[in-house]
């Protein structure tokens, strides 16, 4: 085993090792209910920048909106603000500029920040309809039973 066997046993442990996935800086935003104090965002924020790769949190009391920035992944930080024993999910708002048809029933929310309405996906509006389709037929110039006022 000469020079040329140790450089070919090297390169196959090179071949061999495994690289890491680096995971990519993520931000999640949740919403946690009944952030009432200062102590309540410290709570949170204490909680969520323990968890391996945040960056930074932020947390609007107002809005009850927590920001998580780093390198971590949804399902973790979701779990760990959860331990809080506060009601939290993903942010479920978005712009209403970004929904098709922003004010179906399963997109308009009361509670929504200003500007903002519920995540939906563009299948919601294909069941519901803003006119009843009673009311185009009876009005239709192809019914011969339709309204003759119009």
């Amino acid at each position: 085993m000469g020079v040329e066997g140790t450089m070919e046993y090297i390169s196959e442990l090179l071949k061999k090792t495994k690289k890491k996935k680096k995971k990519q800086m993520q931000t999640v935003a949740l919403r946690v209910a009944r952030i009432d104090c200062e102590g309540c965002e410290r709570k949170i924020k204490h909680i969520l920048s323990g968890v391996k790769g945040v960056k930074t949190v932020d947390v609007d009391a107002k809005q009850q909106k927590v920001t998580v920035t780093g390198y971590v992944e949804p399902k973790k930080v979701l779990e760990a603000a959860k331990s809080t024993k506060k009601k939290v999910e993903l942010w479920p708002y978005v712009p209403y500029t970004m929904v098709a048809h922003p004010y179906i029933s399963q997109a308009y929310d009361k509670k929504a920040p200003p500007n903002m309405v519920r995540k939906v996906p563009d299948t919601a509006a294909l069941s519901e309809t803003t006119v009843d389709d009673r009311y185009t037929i009876m009005f239709s110039d192809e019914n011969p039973n339709s309204c003759s006022i119009v």
